[in-house]
């Protein structure tokens, strides 16, 4: 049984959306290449993959990238939103979004992927249960910082202490941990598993557990 049958008072729910909601890492893998062939770029995808979690172009920074920053960032949107099938929602994701809408919790998204790709996930899959959606921003701080959680929190009028983030990157931990919320790690996404998280969850159905009272 998922130890966040232990977390009590949830007022609110926060996803990640990559490697927590949607599998899109075959979509990753086919925008990045096509970066390396268009741009002349060396990193491997493996590089580029091991930041997932940071915004774009903070990845471009530290894998040493210093030039064609927004034409890079260009071509990897369009190809990405070319390639949308590639990507897939984790199993029972809108089943499990359901069920925490009707425990009359709120759900909302953070997330580093820009707001253009991220509304047109959430259109394609046709996911309508969010109160916020916060996509990355030259107008926030991107994970670490916990700016993007900060104005979820002042959206919907919820506590730090009665949130929960869900995430799979320690950046997202990191992010959580700035905003004095608590973390729940998702085992099957893109991460590895840290002692330091306490919440974790094996598949998307262990978040059914999380209760208002």
């Amino acid at each position: 049984m998922p130890n966040i049958k232990k977390l009590k008072n949830i007022r609110m729910v926060i996803f990640d959306l990559d490697g927590v909601l949607i599998n899109s890492k075959n979509n990753m893998r086919k925008s990045w290449n096509k970066v390396r062939e268009i741009h002349k770029i060396r990193n491997k995808f493996e590089e580029y993959f091991k930041y997932i979690g940071l915004p774009f172009l903070e990845i471009l920074k530290r894998l040493r990238i210093r030039d064609k920053h927004s034409k890079i960032f260009k071509t990897f949107k369009k190809v990405s939103v070319k390639n949308f099938s590639l990507m897939k929602p984790y199993p029972q994701m809108k089943k499990v979004l359901a069920i925490i809408k009707n425990k009359d919790i709120k759900l909302s998204i953070v997330t580093s992927k820009d707001y253009v790709r991220t509304k047109k996930i959430l259109n394609l899959y046709k996911i309508k249960n969010f109160n916020v959606v916060c996509a990355y921003s030259s107008k926030m701080r991107g994970k670490p910082h916990p700016d993007q959680l900060k104005y979820v929190l002042k959206k919907t009028q919820i506590k730090a202490q009665n949130t929960i983030y869900v995430g799979d990157m320690y950046v997202d931990f990191l992010a959580s941990k700035n905003a004095k919320m608590k973390f729940v790690f998702a085992k099957y996404g893109y991460g590895r598993d840290n002692s330091k998280y306490k919440y974790k969850i094996n598949s998307l159905s262990d978040l059914k557990y999380i209760n208002k009272s």
